[in-house]
Protein backbone atom coordinates (compact mmCIF):
# COMPACT_ATOMS: atom_id res chain seq x y z
CA UNK A 1 0.00 0.00 0.00
CA UNK A 2 1.27 3.47 -0.84
CA UNK A 3 0.76 6.26 1.68
CA UNK A 4 1.06 9.95 0.78
CA UNK A 5 0.98 12.43 3.67
CA UNK A 6 -0.95 15.68 3.30
CA UNK A 7 0.17 19.26 3.97
CA UNK A 8 3.31 19.56 6.08
CA UNK A 9 3.11 16.01 7.45
CA UNK A 10 6.13 13.70 7.35
CA UNK A 11 6.27 9.89 7.71
CA UNK A 12 9.28 8.66 9.70
CA UNK A 13 10.60 5.16 10.48
CA UNK A 14 12.43 5.03 13.82
CA UNK A 15 16.07 3.96 13.65
CA UNK A 16 16.75 0.88 15.75
CA UNK A 17 19.45 1.47 18.34
CA UNK A 18 21.97 -1.06 19.60
CA UNK A 19 20.58 -3.34 22.28
CA UNK A 20 23.94 -3.65 24.05
CA UNK A 21 25.82 -1.15 26.17
CA UNK A 22 29.50 -0.41 25.53
CA UNK A 23 30.32 -2.91 28.29
CA UNK A 24 28.39 -5.70 26.54
CA UNK A 25 25.29 -5.68 28.74
CA UNK A 26 22.18 -6.56 26.74
CA UNK A 27 19.26 -4.22 27.40
CA UNK A 28 15.82 -5.86 27.19
CA UNK A 29 13.37 -4.19 24.80
CA UNK A 30 10.98 -3.33 27.64
CA UNK A 31 13.68 -1.24 29.37
CA UNK A 32 14.75 0.67 26.27
CA UNK A 33 13.52 4.12 25.43
CA UNK A 34 12.15 4.59 21.95
CA UNK A 35 14.71 6.21 19.65
CA UNK A 36 14.29 9.88 18.82
CA UNK A 37 15.99 9.48 15.47
CA UNK A 38 14.45 8.23 12.27
CA UNK A 39 14.55 8.07 8.49
CA UNK A 40 12.06 10.09 6.47
CA UNK A 41 9.93 7.70 4.38
CA UNK A 42 7.43 10.15 2.82
CA UNK A 43 6.89 13.91 2.79
CA UNK A 44 3.72 15.90 2.09
CA UNK A 45 3.64 18.75 -0.44
CA UNK A 46 4.13 21.39 2.28
CA UNK A 47 1.98 23.76 4.32
CA UNK A 48 0.02 26.68 2.95
CA UNK A 49 1.09 30.18 4.01
CA UNK A 50 -1.31 33.07 4.77
CA UNK A 51 -1.60 34.00 1.10
CA UNK A 52 -2.43 30.42 0.06
CA UNK A 53 0.96 29.62 -1.48
CA UNK A 54 2.59 26.26 -0.83
CA UNK A 55 5.74 26.36 1.35
CA UNK A 56 8.09 23.57 0.26
CA UNK A 57 9.21 21.23 3.07
CA UNK A 58 12.85 21.38 4.22
CA UNK A 59 13.18 17.61 4.67
CA UNK A 60 13.16 15.03 1.88
CA UNK A 61 12.77 11.27 1.63
CA UNK A 62 15.92 9.53 2.87
CA UNK A 63 16.93 12.23 5.39
CA UNK A 64 17.75 11.12 8.92
CA UNK A 65 16.11 13.42 11.45
CA UNK A 66 15.88 14.04 15.20
CA UNK A 67 12.46 14.61 16.76
CA UNK A 68 10.97 15.07 20.21
CA UNK A 69 10.25 12.16 22.53
CA UNK A 70 6.47 12.57 22.29
CA UNK A 71 6.31 13.75 18.66
CA UNK A 72 4.00 12.28 16.08
CA UNK A 73 1.33 9.62 15.96
CA UNK A 74 2.34 5.97 15.77
CA UNK A 75 0.71 4.00 12.95
CA UNK A 76 1.20 0.57 11.42
CA UNK A 77 1.26 0.43 7.61
CA UNK A 78 1.96 -2.89 5.87
CA UNK A 79 3.41 -4.26 9.12
CA UNK A 80 5.87 -1.34 9.52
CA UNK A 81 5.64 0.77 12.67
CA UNK A 82 5.87 4.38 11.49
CA UNK A 83 5.38 7.87 12.89
CA UNK A 84 3.36 10.59 11.20
CA UNK A 85 4.29 14.07 12.42
CA UNK A 86 4.24 17.68 11.35
CA UNK A 87 7.48 18.97 9.89
CA UNK A 88 7.65 21.47 12.78
CA UNK A 89 8.04 18.52 15.22
CA UNK A 90 11.38 17.70 13.58
CA UNK A 91 14.30 19.35 15.38
CA UNK A 92 16.91 18.85 12.68
CA UNK A 93 18.53 16.72 10.01
CA UNK A 94 21.43 14.42 10.88
CA UNK A 95 24.08 15.10 8.24
CA UNK A 96 26.33 12.34 6.86
CA UNK A 97 24.29 9.36 8.05
CA UNK A 98 23.67 6.55 5.57
CA UNK A 99 20.86 4.01 5.60
CA UNK A 100 21.78 0.49 6.74
CA UNK A 101 21.24 -2.06 4.01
Amino acid sequence: MAFRPLGDRVVVRRVKEDQKTAGGIIIPETAQEKPQEGEVIAVGPGALDDSGKRVAPEVKVGDFVLFGKWSGTEVKIDGDELLIMKESDIMGIVEGRKAKK
